[in-house]
């Protein structure tokens, strides 16, 4: 409490506030450079995700010389369907991001030299930082399900047990899901702590 008077010597009527009585306000230096890191992420995997969707057109070969290895219409359906469930999860994780953000700066003080600063409800704040990372969670795990069918697409069907594919498919699924569980564990341990 005292480190927080002495981020704001004036608490005077020019700073509005969406704090509740349950809870005390908050600076939000690191909140809005934790929301940029997040909107940059995200705008790095929608990237990825329009990647994918140049692998949907139909017939195409896999590098799998075995033509019952090559991936039909239904897993250019998935991988569309997936691409799209990603493309969402990311675009709602970057716009709850992007209006934490807007709100953060309409509530600022007026103050130049305190851009980055506002007193801002900690549930609404932590409410809508757990909701973007949720919705990021959710974007790289459809991401990662599109990305194996993109692997299926060009070096043949899981199913004929390929080892290119194989490969390509554990090194996947072990290193996104690693990172995953890394990233959710931070953010339960921000969130508790």
């Amino acid at each position: 409490m005292e480190e927080e008077s002495m981020d704001y010597p004036d608490r005077g009527s020019t700073q509005r506030s969406l704090s509740t009585p349950s809870s005390l306000p908050t600076t939000t230096r690191v909140h809005v450079t934790a929301l940029d890191g997040l909107v940059n992420v995200n705008s790095i995997f929608t990237i990825a995700v329009f990647v994918g969707l140049s692998f949907t057109s139909p017939g195409q070969q896999s590098l799998d010389p075995r033509p019952s290895c090559s991936a039909g219409v239904g897993e250019a359906r998935k991988l569309l369907l997936f691409e799209v469930m990603s493309f969402s999860f990311f675009l709602f994780s970057s716009l709850v991001a992007q209006g934490l953000k807007l709100a953060i700066n309409i509530i600022n003080s007026k103050d130049a030299n305190e851009a980055f600063k506002a007193h801002i409800s900690t549930r609404v704040l932590r409410g809508g930082m757990l909701a973007s990372a949720v919705g990021s969670v959710m974007g790289c795990l459809f991401l990662m399900l599109s990305m194996v069918n993109v692997i299926q697409i060009r070096l043949g069907l899981l199913s004929c047990g390929s080892r290119a594919t194989l490969e390509a498919v554990v090194v996947l699924v072990v290193l996104v899901s690693s990172a995953l569980l890394v990233y959710v564990s931070t953010t339960i341990y921000a969130f508790l702590h």
